[in-house]
């Protein structure tokens, strides 16, 4: 702890005072002691003296001085960090609701296991995070506007249905226009709140097309992101070997690591990789830690407070204790 930790740092010098104390009281017992040696006479100062106490009479003298340094650091107004809540942000889930979710290299199929992490996700994340839902096929459909009420977004997850192709840009654009929407009507002297998109895909953008450069495509979506402050963190779910029976015909859906990694690097955001359903609760379990709570500096007298106080009474019961008066 140094001391751009404490937001009162001049208190400190209180402890010349206390230093003053200390190297006074040294000096006083040094000048007793050559004043009884010079005047009296020793064969009778033995006689009528008790027994000397030797070094525990300083005890009580040496725990006031720790006291007063104790306290002193507590008016200096010491902090700490400390994990707290987050009370004001916005989360958009963005759910890839594709026919690719329908493989079962994630038993029993991708869509249901990611539905049940998402809705552990949703349950689990701090109370003050104000959180919305989309799903995106060949569209983006808000489900839920950013809100605090868990239940209907647990809902609306419940309720996922597949549809075909994939438009990650425009779901990444529909989550950007859902937080400035929301930001509009509840921004304050604050300012907006934070905001986050965590967008859990399966596979490649298939509309506009396979190219996220364009301008409706995920590359350029990321990149808006990155310009509104709103970073993405992606979630690229399955495995390579994944299938899905369309028409009759069996068809690959590998994951596309690259791209979700890429969105993830123009935004300001993190990429995951989740290739079981274990993994993907793990994912989640770390996003909701980094979403729901942020570091602050806190208050941290209390300790010092509570030390120097209890050595103070320390003091003055040792006091009472060894010399029969305070110190």
């Amino acid at each position: 702890m140094s001391l751009r930790n404490f937001t009162a740092p001049w208190w400190f010098l209180l402890l010349i005072v206390v230093a003053a104390i200390g190297v006074g009281y040294v000096v006083v017992q040094r000048t007793r002691r050559k004043r009884t040696l010079r005047f009296a006479n020793l064969e009778l100062l033995e006689k009528v003296m008790p027994a000397r106490q030797g070094w525990v009479r300083h005890v009580p003298p040496i725990v006031l001085v720790i006291a007063l340094m104790l306290l002193t650091t507590a008016m200096a107004g010491p902090t700490a960090e400390q994990r707290v809540p987050r009370n004001r942000a916005t989360v958009m889930l963005v759910i890839d609701v594709s026919l690719s979710m329908e493989a079962t290299d994630v038993q029993p199929t991708r869509l249901a296991a990611a539905q049940d992490a998402a809705k552990d996700f949703v349950t689990g994340l701090t109370p003050g995070i104000n959180l919305g839902l989309i799903a995106f096929a060949g569209t983006a459909t808000v489900l839920v506007s950013p809100t605090t009420d868990r239940e209907g977004v647990a809902n609306a997850i419940s309720n996922l249905r597949l549809a075909e192709s994939t438009a990650t840009g425009e779901a990444i654009f529909a989550a950007l226009q859902a937080i400035d929407g929301f930001a509009q009507v509840i921004s304050g002297v604050e300012g907006a709140p934070p905001a986050r998109v965590v967008l859990m895909t399966d596979g490649k953008q298939t509309i506009p097309t396979d190219d996220g450069d364009d301008p409706r495509g995920a590359f350029t979506a990321a990149r808006a992101a990155a310009d509104a402050e709103v970073p993405v963190s992606t979630i690229s779910f399955g495995t390579e070997t994944g299938q899905v029976t369309i028409d009759g015909k069996t068809q690959p859906v590998p994951v596309d690591d690259e791209s979700m990694r890429e969105i993830a690097r123009l935004s300001g955001g993190e990429f995951y990789r989740a290739a079981t359903a274990d993994q993907l609760h793990r994912v989640y379990d770390t996003l909701g830690e980094q979403i729901g709570y942020e570091t602050k500096d806190a208050d941290a007298s209390r300790p010092w407070l509570m030390l120097g106080t209890l050595a103070a009474l320390v003091a003055a019961g040792s006091a009472l204790l060894i010399g029969q008066r305070l110190p």
